[in-house]
């Protein structure tokens, strides 16, 4: 399998899981999720799958301060969507934020005798001033971010090579350069830490 080298450079989400620990399938529960298995998720590499990592990256690291010396848990995190399933790219979104922190909505895990359940954990159409609320369960601490990736634009290049690769008028080398360009601009996106800031915005969700 081949994918851009970029890929396994964006930093990995440590988190724990207290159902992979109770089953075995990871020791202690402990296990790390990369960007690489987010794009096998969505099928596709965009700046909308690179921006819910980073959100859902970001969100993390706010709920579990690296002071407490808690990992996130994975499980135990609720995610509600400012819009509606089926709106523009909620749905990517979402997907990839509760692929991270282990979200399922109605037809998610039940759990076993009370415990590790993974259903009713994402909610959509919720009112608030962010895209996306993170909830941590134990705590009821909710933030809310927002994800904005004009600060680093496309090469001017890419719309009239998209055009053309849709239309099927392209030549093998302008489809290929349409795909280097595209990428590139996601791994601006995921690379760009001094940027990270400026794309996320993050809040306390006051109830």
């Amino acid at each position: 399998m081949r994918y851009p080298d970029f890929f396994d450079k964006v930093p990995a989400i440590a988190l724990q899981d207290p159902l992979s620990d109770f089953l075995g399938a990871f020791e202690e529960g402990k296990l790390k999720i990369t960007y690489l298995e987010c794009v096998k998720l969505a099928g596709h590499s965009c700046p909308t799958v690179a921006g819910a990592y980073l959100m859902a990256l970001k969100g993390l690291e706010t709920l579990y301060p690296k002071e407490e010396g808690v990992l996130p848990q994975r499980g135990h995190i609720h995610v509600s969507m400012r819009d509606a399933e089926t709106d523009g790219v909620t749905g990517v979104i979402c997907n990839v934020i509760s692929f991270i922190v282990g979200a399922n909505g109605k037809s998610g895990f039940k759990g076993i005798g009370g415990y590790f359940s993974r259903d009713n954990l994402v909610s959509y159409d919720v009112p608030m001033k962010g895209e996306v609320t993170l909830t941590r369960l134990a705590t009821e601490r909710s933030i809310t971010l927002s994800y904005d990736a004009s600060v680093v634009p496309g090469d001017p290049a890419m719309k009239p090579l998209m055009a053309k690769s849709l239309q099927g008028s392209a030549t093998e080398e302008e489809k290929a350069h349409f795909k280097a360009l595209w990428q590139e601009r996601v791994e601006r996106i995921l690379l760009s830490t001094d940027l990270w800031d400026q794309m996320i915005t993050i809040h306390e969700t006051k109830e």
